[in-house]
């Protein structure tokens, strides 16, 4: 069990999930975090950081504290080595238009780049076998790595907004592999900028942290938290809170990494990483702002540290007697403990199902003496199924109607007179909530009901089927499609009643016609998955919709350029007016000229609002760039999932030169056959 060693508060508001820990003098470990008026906040119990120059500001309530001014709203902070000729952190910040590397220690700003998007997410690593570690930026449906000089030497993109990172051997190969997680549900594996694996979740992946072993977990903005080993799932819990932070720490002292939760209701637990099972849990009196680990007593070990968003920060370690324990018979009691808790699941399910049974032959025993047909007459009301009933499903498009849409249907039946009273469907990535309960009206019940699903997007899906009080079978039947000879078979998008022909010749040449560039791309994916294709080159790809709409992405974004230069232009010449009237006013008001001053203020006040006007204008100029930069990375992506292996990674990386040449021609060519 783990016990808090100790606590204090920062009096300071912070940032969820904006909570870091650095070594900035080598040495020290400092609690980092971005507050909610724009800075960021360095703890330093150990030593005093130097004079007030540059960034920093030395907290006047507190000697151990210091502020940055970064004069932009906060979006990620991340600690750690840049540079491997010094054995000491910087600190990475980013905004929502810029990355900034800083140098504590010194007091000095490392790089200052425009990440071209928002850094939404900042993790420091090494990547693959790229040479000097990367401070990894993810934002608006891109990921770009910085080094200690500022360079960029990986760049990729991502199906949407990138909400989380994660480093890690994935595979075991010795190198890293960067995990991330985005707002379209899915948990990418990049093996530098090789996608290699993908898994589709329930919910946007807010939250990443690596656990070693090849396993991670995650959090989802639905309240779930899980962790994967390598492509299986070992596990997964829901909340009605929402998951701020996860971390891999081991609590227990058993030598493997316990997936630590902070949740927005203060709560913290501990889960063990192979059943999901809370060995420890406490609460905090506001939300989780982050969770991290270092030695910040100087005791040589490191500690766990939970912040909240009001500033408490509390520790916690093992106590000694769990040291001992763990240390003398941590495998055998994991194993035993293990075992024991399958026998007792195996032994309540075994108990229901003798109880069920039990209950069914006292109701037979009934139903032969007098009383018989008034209990088979009312039977559903006491909620007795015969034993013989057998729960019939099918599935099936239907193309639906004026009122109602196309949708998959489910078709539920029973083999006697039995009736279905309700039923709950679990699936993941269908409903809100991953469960949907149909409860028809008494007088529409009947031994047949149907479910119409509506599928938000094009993934593949499990779904279990309960029927509450009356059926508790499920079962899913599929049909085989057969063919001889050459195939040549159309479908129907539901989505979007696009038409999709899949044809293929005795040659081995397949063709794939759809407008939609999109599912084009899912198929060929789909397809080199089952055919265990390691790398696929598309002959031709030819969406002229998407080629247009990229022409047209590009002169836009132009355009945006030009106007957000004129914009700053401007900015910058009435800042330097405002100044020159604050003077002026400033000097009529000493020699008591008030009609001076008033004239002096009244243009003041015009220049303000033409400063505000104008400002309000590049905001939104701003933000129709990063629509526009998405739109043009969501095209390049398709694209790129129209290829498999290294033709894939080619497509992004001649995209990314392409664009930075301004070359429209060039770029077509590439969407059209992955080839400059």
């Amino acid at each position: 069990m783990a016990v808090p060693i100790f606590t204090f508060s920062l009096n300071q508001k912070l940032l969820p999930g904006r909570v870091t820990i650095g070594k900035y003098d080598g040495t020290h470990s400092c609690l980092t975090a971005a507050t909610t008026a724009d800075k960021v906040l360095v703890h330093s119990p150990h030593r005093h950081l130097g004079l007030a120059v540059g960034r920093v500001v030395p907290s006047d309530t507190n000697k151990e504290l210091a502020l940055l001014n970064i004069n932009q709203s906060v979006l990620s902070v991340c600690a750690g080595n840049l540079n491997v000729a010094e054995e000491r952190d910087v600190l990475v910040v980013g905004t929502p238009t810029n990355l900034l590397a800083y140098d504590v220690e010194n007091n000095t700003d490392i790089f200052y780049e425009e990440a071209g998007c928002i850094s939404a997410v900042v993790t420091i690593g090494k990547l693959g076998s790229l040479p000097n570690p990367l401070a990894i930026a993810g934002g608006n449906c891109s990921l770009q790595g910085f080094d200690y000089k500022g360079n960029d030497p990986f760049w990729t993109v991502t199906g949407d907004n990138v909400c989380s990172l994660a480093l890690m051997d994935f595979d075991h190969d010795g190198e890293n592999e960067l995990i991330v997680g985005s707002e379209d549900f899915e948990i990418r594996v990049f093996k530098e900028d090789n996608i290699i694996n993908e898994q589709t979740e329930t919910e946007t992946v807010t939250t990443l942290a690596a656990l070693g072993s090849s396993k991670f977990g995650y959090g989802l903005a639905n309240g779930t938290v899980g962790i994967y080993e390598k492509l299986q799932r070992l596990w997964r819990v829901k909340s009605k809170n929402r998951a701020v932070s996860v971390y891999g720490y081991d609590l227990n002292g058993d030598g493997v990494e316990e997936l630590i939760t902070g949740w927005s209701n203060g709560k913290i637990d501990a889960r063990s990483s192979r059943t999901g099972e809370v060995i420890f849990k406490d609460n905090l009196n506001h939300s989780i702002a982050g969770i991290v680990e270092g030695d910040y007593r100087l005791s040589g070990k490191n500690d766990l540290i939970c912040c909240s968003v009001e500033g408490e920060v509390r520790g916690y370690n093992l106590s000694r007697q769990v040291t001992m324990r763990s240390s003398i018979s941590a495998g055998s009691v994991t194993v035993e403990t293990d075992a024991i808790r399958d026998l007792f699941t195996k032994k309540q399910a075994l108990l229901l199902e003798l109880r069920n049974y039990e209950g069914n032959n006292q109701f037979s025993e009934i139903s032969a003496g007098d009383m018989g047909q008034q209990l088979a007459a009312a039977n559903q009301h006491v909620g007795i199924i015969p034993a013989q009933t057998r729960l019939q499903t099918g599935v099936a498009i239907n193309m639906g109607t004026e009122q109602k849409p196309p949708h998959v249907e489910i078709s539920l039946s029973t083999n006697n007179e039995t009736v279905i009273a309700a039923v709950m469907v679990f699936a993941e990535g269908i409903f809100e909530g991953e469960t949907h309960v149909l409860h028809p009206k008494p007088s529409e019940v009947s031994s047949r009901l149907d479910v119409a699903l509506y599928p938000p997007r094009d993934v593949p899906v499990d779904i279990h089927i309960k029927i509450a009080m009356w059926i508790n079978q499920n079962f899913l039947l599929l049909t085989d499609y057969e063919v001889e000879g050459d195939l040549n078979t159309t479908f129907l998008s539901l989505r979007d009643n696009v038409e999709v022909t899949l044809s293929m010749d005795s040659n081995g040449q397949m063709s794939v016609i759809t407008h939609n560039m999109a599912l084009a791309g899912d198929i060929i994916q789909s397809l080199a998955t089952f055919l265990n294709l390691q790398e696929l080159q598309v002959v031709t790809a030819n969406f002229p919709e998407e080629q247009e709409k990229i022409g047209e992405l590009l002169k836009n974004i132009s355009a945006l350029q030009d106007v957000r230069l004129r914009l700053g232009a401007e900015m910058a010449d009435h800042s330097g007016l405002i100044r020159s009237l604050v003077v002026r006013a400033e000097d009529a008001r000493l020699l008591d000229d008030m009609k001076s001053m008033r004239k002096w203020y009244l243009e003041l006040n015009d220049v303000n609002t033409d400063l505000i006007r104008g400002y309000n204008i590049r905001c939104k100029n701003h933000q129709e760039l990063l629509d526009a930069l998405k739109q043009l990375n969501v095209i390049i992506q398709k694209a790129a999932q129209l290829r498999v292996g290294k033709y894939k990674t080619s497509v992004v990386n001649l995209c990314r030169i392409a664009l930075k040449n301004n070359n429209l021609n060039s770029l077509v060519k590439i969407l059209k056959t992955g080839e400059a």
